[in-house]
């Protein structure tokens, strides 16, 4: 008999996406038809993202007022709308394995977004915007960087890219990096190995597309608070994209090549006793939990996943091993930070907001909300309005601390979520903060230059 609610944690089930039943788009329909009827029938999950405010309005739009009058057509529309954040799943739904419903949204619109693709229904603008080791690769080289950059932020060459690459012309876009974080490292300070009860003594660090291509501070920032605790590092020796853009346009294909190319890679790493870093959220949810589904049978890629690590829940482990410094000595004032959705998925805590609430003289105020950026959804013409819609509730919550006052800073561990909410303090004249990365706000704090 089933229950209302559940109150034990949700667990997830292995993604069968190598059954050919899995791209039976009737079975696939049939399956979001029952889910949207549950959907439908609860309503929790209507501030989240557009997906479920579309379902709704399509319900209640209905002759029937139920999810048998929506035309099976729409039901595409609710699935462009999902980006595949995965807290609908993890904060909110009482109907998850294992209780007997066994609902899982964000995996059945991964089914139905597979189907879109296979059925060739993914543009070629969009399967280029998500091929970040592509247009990433052209980070570092002289005169082409400057040109790229010049044309990506100004008016004419924005008016291009929107008509022909469907990338909002308002929409905030990364610059390349004039010289890659993989060939800007320096060797680790430290080469003794202390492990702790719970950490590991030694790091590999997975440099991610955006650090490596985009802001390679970041990294850096990163390695320079490594040194000042004595870690030894090294970086990975080779890598690609993690395969998350891919997988949020149901590209799995493009998933397998990507997890064939990193995980043998990082699995060497893990059996030779190093914490693997990835200092981008949705790349260390990758190897947590998404490749892992798709590949419960790979030893390997087990082996990853238990030695893939956030940096904060690191340090924070580290702390707990009594291996962490303090020795914090520049205040940061008030900072405005916002946990982004792929970290509050890894189920670490809040480890980031533990960490800055270490350092003297300053006050965190932390958001728990999407930030409505979601990878390419921030930036498609299609979306990125609604994304800044999304995600008002955030810059408006993190434009005032809790005594009134405004923050010096704004701060997200995911760097795009960051600007996104940075764009969103300009456009709705919420002040000027300055953005940095949490790792930035470390690496000030411990007065490190």
């Amino acid at each position: 008999m089933a229950t209302e609610g559940n109150l034990q944690a949700p667990t997830r089930h292995a993604l069968d996406w190598r059954n050919p039943d899995f791209y039976d788009e009737a079975q696939c329909v049939q399956e979001l038809e029952r889910i949207f009827d549950i959907c439908h029938g609860c309503r929790r999950c209507v501030s989240l993202c557009g997906a479920f405010p579309t379902l709704f309005d399509l319900v209640d739009g209905s002759a029937t007022l139920e999810v048998d009058g929506v035309d099976k057509k729409d039901y595409w529309r609710v699935v462009d709308q999902c980006y595949m954040c995965d807290l609908c799943y993890m904060t909110k739904c009482p109907y998850t394995p294992p209780h007997a419903w066994n609902l899982d949204f964000p995996h059945t619109m991964l089914r139905a977004k597979a189907i879109q693709f296979k059925k060739g229904e993914v543009g070629m603008a969009e399967q280029l915007l998500a091929s970040t080791d592509v247009h990433g690769s052209l980070a570092g080289i002289p005169i082409v960087v400057q040109a790229v950059n010049a044309i990506n932020h100004s008016q004419l060459g924005r008016k291009v890219l929107e008509s022909v690459a469907g990338v909002d012309k308002n929409a905030w876009l990364p610059s390349l990096a004039t010289r890659k974080f993989r060939s800007s490292v320096d060797e680790a300070q430290s080469t003794q190995v202390v492990n702790g009860a719970k950490t590991p003594g030694k790091v590999a660090v997975y440099a991610t597309c955006y650090i490596n291509y985009n802001e390679p501070g970041i990294g850096h920032d990163l390695l320079k608070i490594l040194d000042h605790n004595d870690i030894p590092y090294v970086l990975v020796e080779k890598e690609k994209c993690c395969g998350m853009p891919k997988l949020e346009l149901g590209d799995l294909d493009a998933v397998h090549a990507a997890k064939e190319a990193n995980i043998p890679v990082l699995v060497e790493y893990a059996k030779a006793g190093y914490a693997i870093m990835a200092a981008v959220p949705s790349c260390a949810l990758m190897f947590k939990q998404e490749i892992p589904l798709m590949y419960p049978e790979c030893a390997d890629t087990q082996w990853v996943k238990q030695h893939m690590w956030d940096p904060f829940e690191y340090f924070m482990a580290r702390k707990r091993d009594g291996l962490l410094k303090t020795d914090f000595v520049q205040p940061l004032g008030k900072v405005s930070y916002q946990i982004p959705c792929h970290g509050r998925v890894q189920n670490i805590g809040r480890k980031t907001e533990e960490m800055l609430k270490m350092i003297p003289d300053t006050e965190i105020n932390t958001v728990e909300r999407c930030s409505g950026h979601a990878g390419t959804y921030g930036v498609k013409k299609a979306s990125h309005a609604y994304s800044m819609k999304i995600g008002k509730p955030v810059f408006k919550a993190m434009a005032t601390m809790k005594d009134g006052s405004h923050p010096d800073y704004i701060s997200s561990d995911c760097p795009l979520g960051g600007h996104h909410i940075a764009q969103g303090f300009e456009v709705n004249g919420l002040g000027s903060p300055e953005l940095n990365h949490p790792l930035t706000l470390v690496r000030k704090a411990y007065g490190l230059t």
